[in-house]
């Protein structure tokens, strides 16, 4: 996790990453919500100029675990499956809250990590309306920090609130296939070293764009473009990635099958 003040200029990666995640569907007082976890496994190698020395690193580890509980209050109730396949309502909105755990490889003598050493809470709004084939999402959310008491060496860093607003278009196309246009926009996080304010106010804006593209029933791969803008402080790059998914759910056959014996 790169701390958006670091002086590290031409920055240069190659990173490879695996993650590990677990989905849950429950009722929660007849609402429907979400429990999810998220941990990545990343190989990667770093390479930049800082303070006018080039520098490289390569890490191999884990990444912080992220926890979140997400359940909708307006437009989607507790369904079974069968329920779920014909509903799709107008309107839904909901809340989550993400928890990001400090269980990533992370060495206090190294300015570039895959652990932050600190706890983050995020809480988010959403709201999502459906327009026949179209579906427009809009989060409102916020990241709240504690502290880092062992920042390169021992220093002590923290960290102002960090606001965000995203925008999420998705177009539903035949055989189940997906293409979604994303756009977001962050604002704060200003950070603190030893009880000094630093110049670190972060404003960026981020785009992208995601295909997806049903291999069977349960099989999926998904192609994805994003790309960064910096304003102030923030991650300036352009990424390419594919990713497959895999789903565990039952199906609506063997659903109606169990439930008739």
């Amino acid at each position: 996790m790169l701390d958006p003040a670091l002086p590290i200029e031409d920055l240069n990666s190659n990173v490879h990453s695996v993650v590990l995640g677990y989905v849950r569907s429950i009722s929660f007082f007849n609402l429907s919500a979400k429990v999810d976890a998220v941990v990545p496994y990343v190989l990667g190698d770093w390479e930049g100029n800082v303070d006018g020395n080039s520098g490289f690193r390569t890490i191999n580890g884990l990444g912080d675990l992220r926890l979140r509980f997400s359940f909708n209050f307006l437009g989607s109730k507790a369904m079974n499956i069968t329920e779920f396949q014909n509903y799709k309502p107008k309107d839904v909105s909901g809340i989550s809250i993400q928890l990001i755990a400090p269980t990533g490889n992370y060495d206090p003598g190294e300015l570039i990590n895959l652990g932050s050493n600190r706890w983050v809470i995020k809480p988010q709004w959403g709201f999502a309306r459906n327009f026949e084939k179209w579906i427009i999402e809009s989060y409102i959310g916020v990241w709240m920090f504690t502290k880092n008491s062992n920042f390169l060496n021992g220093n002590e860093l923290t960290q102002k609130p960090l606001y965000t607003l995203k925008v999420h278009v998705i177009r539903e196309l035949p055989k189940k296939m997906w293409l979604a246009f994303n756009m977001g926009y962050g604002i704060g996080g200003q950070t603190e070293l030893n009880g000094i304010l630093r110049d670190t106010e972060i404003s960026t804006a981020r785009i992208g764009l995601i295909y997806a593209l049903p291999l069977a029933k349960k099989h999926t791969l998904k192609f994805a473009y994003n790309s960064s803008i910096r304003f102030k402080r923030g991650p300036d790059f352009d990424a390419i990635s594919i990713g497959y998914q895999y789903r565990w759910n039952k199906s609506v056959k063997k659903y109606l099958k169990n439930k008739t014996q």
